[in-house]
């Protein structure tokens, strides 16, 4: 048998993890860095502070996210959140349609603006 999670504890866990993002000091915010399949920067776009909201059902949805309005420029293939000292706290790819992020386009010209719709993150109950 699978473990099942209750929403409650789906919740706690998804808060945990999130709540990561706003621990730190170096900076004001933690951020969404956009990277190459090499990790090279592509664009960073700061979250808000806090970061999220909180959880309802195992999901929690992110705060205002900044535009880049002066990308690096690359082609993107996966993400990273990062707290405010720049560390990472989770990662996940990239692409158009079925990544854990989808953007509209995955080229990114040097100094294009990069922006974000929404973000959620959730814990699924199995």
């Amino acid at each position: 048998m699978a473990i099942t999670l209750t929403t409650a504890a789906r919740n706690a866990a998804c808060d945990a993890i999130v709540d990561l993002v706003d621990v730190g000091t170096t900076d004001a915010n933690g951020d969404i860095v956009f990277m190459t399949s090499g990790d090279v920067e592509v664009a960073t776009l700061a979250l808000a502070a806090p970061a999220f909201g909180a959880s309802s059902v195992g999901v929690a949805t992110a705060n205002t996210v900044a535009n880049d309005t002066n990308a690096t420029g690359g082609t993107v293939a996966l993400f990273k959140i990062q707290n405010k000292d720049n560390t990472e706290i989770f990662r996940g790819a990239v692409t158009v349609s079925s990544g854990d992020i989808n953007l509209s386009s995955l080229v990114v010209g040097a100094t294009d603006t990069v922006s974000m719709s929404s973000l959620t993150v959730t814990m699924p109950a199995s």
